[in-house]
Parts: structure tokens; C-alpha cells; sequence
């Protein structure tokens, strides 16, 4: 805890402290000790910015940047306060002015301007440009990350707590390349500054030594140059240390290791490339003039280190031999050519790239759709088969369930779909997206920023046909829920609620009657993730009656309130009621059959039903509601017969159903059987 508070309270003690260092007097013993730690600070910070893995593991690097500049100025001002008023700043500057340039005016000026050429037109110049412009491409791109991460939590492949990681993430970027644009500025201003400090410097003390302290003009310039140069010297070294991290970080690019790794992974990955230079080398030592050792050592030694450098492995290919091979008139060959994929998913030859391992991450995609789809249906969607069909027209696909089409789309290369209006200026072909029906145009990926900035939504192609995919699932999950399924999932219920299962089956229901029942309710859109309730209902109803109506309607009373909240929104519940005469006297309709109940009404009765139900809900999506029809128990089956063939998609819960919910019921209408006049 001390610690904490320690580092908490370090840094803004600090900077106050740096204030405090251009107003008041430092000795200069306590002179010495800052420049020391200004030095190896610098140099801490860029060995650092080298061991990095990436730039935003150095996300602080901008503030320190800032913080540091200043504690360099706020020591020139101190040095240069000593040196004008005392003629002396202490032994480093003393150090620097007489041993690093030999005593001489001359030599320290021209070693001064070069470093301080190398800071602005080299180091500080060309940071400062990739700083600006990894700002701009990072703001530029993040729309298309921000999308990425959205396609990639629909489909499943992600959760939201890494979806709010990763978009932190992207944010972070962001701020930080755009920290670092302007941290490049305080860089360049320093070096400026030091230039300005350093003129001053240098004026001040010669009209200082001659006039105050009666210098001759030679012992003036010679001891305040000195020392100023010195000042100079002592500022600049770890400046340049800076100006180098500040270039290290904005030009690292993506690697899987710190800077040192790296770069010796990557220049020694060619053999060839090595054994060439060091042979240059050596070649070198033929030139008349040329001195020989040197050339001799250099070209040795990279000879050397490109013979401890491995090669490459070859990819090796495996070759099956011919008599290892099938024949394909057997058995066992043609009982896999005969085998039918429960789901398979193909493509035109040129949507294979979607699947290449290279960057396609549409497999990627389908296996943490296969999660999505257990979580939210509960059941394990089979492996998803998918393969190349040189009968497809290019650029289309096709979702097949037991070797059937149950849906075709189109995804043509190197596009996006934008949904929306104001396409017209944008090239492509018009599109419509699989699952909605909504009309877009696939315009090149290259336009998707020009597309969205006319207010569009773009999908890119992986994901048009994964939100195809998973609504095939799910409209058809009752056929891919298969005998075997029943069985694991029933096993796994067991291991955890073994009386339940016991009870059940096979004493009262066998697997195929439970597969028919959880059939019956994903045709109906109700999930069968809660087994163990599902199962608790079968049992108690088996006893009475194993009619396989009976049966689903027990297990989806069951569910209820699980049911109900699936149409609840903001709380209420907008239901859709049957007038109760007619009610009544559909109940008194009703008939057994082979096939289950049915109501024995005459047709117009029924087109009166179907009619009048359909305009109530058309009313209702109007107001952006999405009703549901409460009727008996008894009655809900038949009736939701009655409007599938009248092509209404309207949910029929019973009122045992909606009776669990505690949501607020809204009654959007009443069905009387005699809309538009019809008896």
C-alpha cells in the first residue's frame, strides 16, 4: 500500500518540483545529481521503447515525453542561472565543457550543431511525419475496426466482454498515435529551444565576464563558452536518447517479439542474402588503398553468422502411396460419396478465398456460430460441411440441409453490401440481404468508408452469409435435431438430474417421442435449453396421456414465463385475444385426428380468422409492436395450424403461458371471426 501511494504521489510531486527548479537556485551538487538522473532516465525510457511488444504496451510514453522535456529546459535554466551568476555549474557541464570537447570553443560548437542537426532534420522530422500519419490512418480506420469487432460479436465468434475489450482497445489506439503526434511537437520545440538557451548563454556570459567580472575578452569567451557549450552538451545527449525513443515507437510495426528479437529474426531469415554480403565484404579488400583488416574482420564475421543460420524447412508434402489409396469401387469409399451432410455449406470456386487459410476467417466464424447456436437454442448444431461446387454461378453460395437448398445468396469477391439509400454515386450491383429482404448494393471494399459516410450499413461478405446461416439454423433446427442428438443431450442431463431422466425414459417415453416433442417446440421457435424442466413436465404428463400434442403443450406450460419474455418487450407484453363466443365455439370444434387436433370450421369462418388477425397485427407493427395471440390451451395448437396455412406469422401462446409473466399485458385487439363482413 505505501508503495502505491508512493508511486500515486511521485510524479506530481515531481513536475511541482520542476517548477520549482526554474525559480529558485539549485547548488550545485544537487545539480549534478538531476543532470545524472536526466541522463539515465533518457537512457531507461529508450531501451524500454525497444523492448516493447508494441507501441500501446508504452501507452504512458507521450506524458513521459512531455514531463521529460520539461525537466530538461527547467535544468538549462538552472545551469544557466549558475553559470551567469557564479561562473561555475557544477562538475558534469565542467566535465563535459572541458574533457567530452578537450578544452576547445571550437570543437564543442561544431560537436553542439551537429547533434543538434541530427535531433531536428533527421530524427525529430521523421518522427514527427509517421507520427502524423499513423494518427491519421488510425482515425481513418477505426470505423472499419469498430465494425469488424460488431460482425464478429453478431456472429458469435466473440462474447461482449471481449467485443468492450477489444473497442477499448481501438480507442486506445487512437489516442495514443494521436498523443503522439503532438508529443513529436514538444521534441522539436526543445531542440529549438536549446539552441536559443544556448545563444543567450553565450552573449550573456561574455558581457558578464568582461563587464562585471573584468574578463579580457580571450578569458571570457573562453571560460562562459566552455561552460555554456558544456550546458549545451549535457541537455542535448539525453535529448537525442528521447528523439530516438519517440522514432522507435511511432515507426514499430506488428511483431510477435521486442525490437532486438525482431531484428535479428528477420535479418538473419536469408542465408543466401548474408553469405552475398559478407562476400561483398571480403571483395572489397581487392581495392587498391583500401585498408584490408577491417573489410577482413567484417566479411568473416557475417560468413560466420550465415553459417550457424538455419534453413528454412521445406514444406513438406504428403504423398499417399497408390497402394494405401481406397479404391474407389469399394465399400467404404462409396458409402462416404453416398453419405449426406445434415449441413453443408458451398460456394462458387471464387468465394474459396473466404475459407483460405491465408486471411479468410469465415471457418472461424462458422465454429463460434456453432457456440452462438447451442447457447441460444439449445441444441449442437451439426459440423458445417463446406466445400467448393463448380456448379454454382460465380460469386454465389448455397446453405443445404440433408443435401437440399434451404437458401442461396450472393457474395461477389472483393466487395461489401451497403444497405441503404443515396447508393446511386457509388459503382457496384444491387444486392439484397438474405435474412431480411432488404435492398443494398455489393460496392467495391475499397468504397465502404464513402459508403457509410452516405449513411449506410456495410456488412462485409463473411458476414452476410454467417447471419444467413445461423437463420437457416434456427428455421430449421427441428431437422438438424437428430436421434443421436437426443441421446448426448439426454446423457448429459442424466449425469446431473439422473431420477429425472430414470422417470422418464424409458419407462414412460421413448427417445424417439422426446425427439418428437423437442421438434415440436423448436418448430415453434422455443428453445430447449432448459431440458431438466422439459423433462419434469414429460413425466408428469406421460402418465396421463402420451398424445404428442399433450406432450408439447405440457413442456411449453412449462417454459412459460420463459416463452412469454421471448415477445416482451420494455417490460409489456401486446397480446392479440380471441372474442369469447368465438372462442367457445371453436373449442367445440375441435376434433382428434391421426394428425393431431383440428378445428372443424367452414372456410369462410376461417379466411374471416385469418383476415381479421392479420390486420390487428398489421395495426400493431405499425406502432412497432410485435403482438402475440392469447387463447386456451387446447386451442393453441390448432389455431397456430390455422394461421401458418394463412401465411400469418403471429406466435399463439395460451393463457397458462402468459398467466407466468410478469410482464404488463397491452391488448392490442380482439379477433370476432366477421372482419370485412365476412360470417
Amino acid at each position: 500500500m505505501k508503495n502505491r501511494n508512493l508511486s500515486r504521489f511521485a510524479v506530481p510531486v515531481g513536475v511541482i518540483g520542476i517548477i520549482v527548479m526554474m525559480v529558485v537556485p539549485l547548488p550545485t551538487f544537487l545539480l549534478d545529481l538531476l543532470i545524472a538522473l536526466n541522463i539515465t532516465a533518457a537512457l531507461l525510457i529508450l531501451l524500454v521503447s525497444m523492448f516493447v511488444q508494441k507501441p500501446l504496451d508504452f501507452s504512458v510514453f507521450p506524458a513521459i515525453l512531455l514531463v521529460a522535456t520539461l525537466f530538461r529546459l527547467a535544468l538549462n535554466i538552472s545551469a544557466t542561472r549558475l553559470v551567469l551568476r557564479d561562473g561555475d555549474a557544477g562538475k558534469v557541464i565542467h566535465a563535459f565543457g572541458s574533457f567530452v570537447v578537450g578544452g576547445s570553443l571550437v570543437i564543442g560548437l561544431v560537436i553542439f550543431l551537429i547533434l543538434i542537426i541530427v535531433q531536428i532534420v533527421v530524427v525529430t522530422k521523421g518522427a514527427e511525419r509517421v507520427a502524423e500519419v499513423g494518427a491519421r490512418f488510425t482515425l481513418d480506420a477505426m470505423p472499419g475496426k469498430q465494425m469488424a469487432i460488431d460482425a464478429d460479436l453478431n456472429a458469435g465468434l466473440i462474447d461482449e466482454a471481449e467485443a468492450k475489450k477489444r473497442r477499448a482497445e481501438v480507442a486506445a489506439e487512437a489516442d495514443f498515435y494521436g498523443a503522439m503526434d503532438g508529443g513529436s511537437k514538444f521534441v522539436k520545440g526543445d531542440a529549438i529551444a536549446a539552441i536559443i538557451i544556448t545563444v543567450i548563454n553565450l552573449v550573456g556570459g561574455f558581457t558578464i565576464g568582461m563587464m562585471q567580472q573584468g574578463m579580457s575578452p580571450a578569458d571570457a569567451m573562453n571560460h562562459y563558452s566552455l561552460l555554456t557549450i558544456g550546458d549545451g552538451l549535457v541537455s542535448q545527449i539525453p535529448a537525442l536518447l528521447l528523439s530516438v525513443a519517440t522514432g522507435l515507437i511511432v515507426t514499430r510495426s506488428a511483431t510477435s517479439g521486442d525490437m532486438g528479437t525482431s531484428v535479428s529474426q528477420q535479418l538473419s531469415q536469408n542465408k543466401l542474402a548474408l553469405r552475398i554480403g559478407g562476400g561483398a565484404a571480403l571483395a572489397l579488400c581487392v581495392i587498391p588503398g583500401l585498408p584490408k583488416i577491417p573489410f577482413l574482420l567484417v566479411g568473416a564475421t557475417v560468413l560466420i553468422i550465415a553459417q550457424r543460420v538455419k534453413d528454412p524447412e521445406p514444406e513438406v508434402e504428403v504423398v499417399a502411396a497408390e497402394a494405401d489409396r481406397p479404391s474407389p469401387d469399394s465399400p467404404d469409399q462409396l458409402m462416404g460419396e453416398m453419405r449426406v451432410d445434415p449441413l453443408e455449406l458451398a460456394l462458387s470456386p471464387d468465394l474459396v478465398d473466404l475459407v483460405d487459410s491465408g486471411g479468410g476467417d469465415l471457418l472461424d466464424r462458422v465454429r463460434a456460430l456453432r457456440r452462438k447456436m447451442a447457447l441460444e437454442l439449445g441444441i449442437v448444431m451439426p459440423p458445417v460441411r463446406t466445400r467448393d461446387d463448380l456448379d454454382l454461378p460465380l460469386s454465389s453460395y448455397a446453405i443445404r440441409i440433408s443435401g437440399i437448398d434451404a437458401g442461396t445468396g450472393q457474395a461477389p469477391p472483393g466487395t461489401v453490401l451497403a444497405i441503404g439509400d443515396g447508393l446511386q454515386a457509388l459503382p457496384g450491383r444491387a444486392g439484397v440481404e438474405p435474412v431480411f429482404g432488404l435492398a443494398g448494393k455489393w460496392v467495391p471494399q475499397e468504397l465502404h468508408y464513402q459508403a457509410e459516410l452516405s449513411g449506410a450499413t456495410v456488412v462485409d461478405r463473411a458476414s452476410v452469409i454467417i447471419t444467413h446461416l445461423a437463420e437457416i439454423v434456427r428455421g430449421n433446427a427441428s431437422r438438424l435435431l437428430g436421434r443421436e442428438d437426443v441421446r448426448a443431450l439426454t446423457e448429459t442431463v442424466k449425469r446431473s438430474h439422473p431420477v429425472v431422466v430414470e422417470e422418464l425414459t424409458p419407462a414412460l417415453l421413448s427417445l424417439g417421442q422426446i425427439q418428437r416433442v423437442l421438434q415440436g417446440l423448436l418448430d415453434e421457435g422455443v428453445p430447449i435449453r432448459d431440458l431438466v424442466r422439459i423433462f419434469e413436465a414429460l413425466s408428469l404428463r406421460a402418465k396421463v396421456s402420451v398424445d404428442h400434442d399433450g406432450l408439447v403443450e405440457a413442456a411449453r406450460a412449462a417454459l412459460g414465463p420463459a416463452i412469454a419474455a421471448q415477445y416482451t418487450a420494455h417490460g409489456r407484453l401486446s397480446v392479440i385475444t380471441l372474442d369469447p363466443i368465438l372462442e367457445q365455439g371453436l373449442l367445440e370444434s375441435l376434433r382428434p385426428s391421426e394428425t393431431g387436433a383440428f378445428m372443424a370450421i367452414d372456410g369462410l369462418k376461417a379466411e374471416a380468422i385469418v383476415s381479421e388477425a392479420g390486420h390487428l397485427v398489421e395495426g400493431a407493427e405499425q406502432q412497432g409492436l410485435s403482438p402475440v395471440l392469447a387463447c386456451s390451451p387446447q386451442l393453441r395448437l390448432p389455431l397456430m395450424r390455422l394461421l401458418r396455412a394463412g401465411s400469418k406469422k403471429l406466435q399463439v401462446l395460451s393463457y397458462s403461458e402468459i398467466s407466468g409473466s410478469t410482464a404488463q399485458i397491452e391488448t392490442m385487439g380482439v379477433v370476432n371471426g366477421a372482419y370485412a363482413g365476412v360470417a
